[in-house]
């Protein structure tokens, strides 16, 4: 248990620290548009791909489609708070450092990052439970492969240098 809670920590301060890093190597720009047209999960060529590779079928396609439209409300909040606590983080790396803020900062993008993933959790479920015992059968297979081969990829990965 605790392992899984020190992975998701851990991806979640990479993700953090990755987008840190990412926005501080680019020029301002404006916030990113709201999720219409373009969205997390199962929309857009993700949608397309698992629709061809589990077979789904159009009733199976137009239900998933609605639970996406319909926990779009809940999801774009999470997301478009995370990404104005990115910028108000970014103003301590450009500017003056101040620790005691910037941990208070982490600390709400943290909790919400946790909210995020609960409901992608959940949502994810539900999209599971539309499909067959064959499709799911099919799903779990491709996400072992996928984590096979993130281990094969780490273990593969050169070690870092030392200085």
């Amino acid at each position: 248990m605790k392992s899984i809670r020190f992975r998701l920590l851990v991806a979640a301060l990479a993700v953090t620290l990755g987008s840190a890093i990412a926005k501080s190597q680019t020029a301002d720009v404006a916030p990113p548009p709201p999720m219409q047209g373009r969205g997390f999960g199962m929309e857009g060529h993700m949608m397309g791909f698992f629709a061809k590779y589990l077979n789904l079928t159009d009733d199976q396609r137009a239900q998933m489609k609605a639970v996406m439209h319909k926990e779009r409300s809940t999801m774009e909040p999470l997301m478009l708070q995370l990404h104005q606590m990115d910028q108000q983080l970014k103003q301590y790396e450009e500017g003056t450092y101040d620790e005691t803020k910037v941990q208070g900062l982490v600390g709400q993008q943290s909790q919400t990052l946790v909210q995020l993933k609960v409901q992608e959790t959940r949502i994810h479920n539900e999209l599971f439970q539309l499909l067959t015992p064959d499709q799911q059968s099919k799903m779990k297979e491709f996400e072992a492969n996928r984590e096979a081969r993130m281990q094969q990829h780490m273990q593969n990965a050169p070690a870092t240098p030392e200085e």
